[in-house]
């Protein structure tokens, strides 16, 4: 992985992890977003492998890590609640 696919990894968990943060009604800073929006990247990118659904592009990309950065901001919210 070179330096650029960092960056745009990064950029792309902060975006994710901000909209997240909005439809579940979080507040955080830009670091919780970056790793709320990676790690739900990575959730995300699970489920969709083990349901089978695939998507294309950084849309796509976006789409699966906000759907994921939920679902972690959901169970994180029901443990500790």
């Amino acid at each position: 992985m070179d330096i650029m696919e960092i960056v745009v990894s990064l950029l792309i968990g902060a975006v994710s992890g901000w909209l997240a943060s909005k439809l579940m009604g979080t507040k955080g800073g830009l670091i919780r977003n970056i790793i709320l929006g990676v790690v739900g990247g990575l959730v995300g990118g699970w489920l969709c492998g083990v349901v089978g659904i695939s998507f294309a592009g950084i849309l796509g990309t976006i789409i699966v890590s906000v759907a994921g950065a939920c679902l972690l901001v959901f169970v994180v919210n029901a443990l500790f609640k």
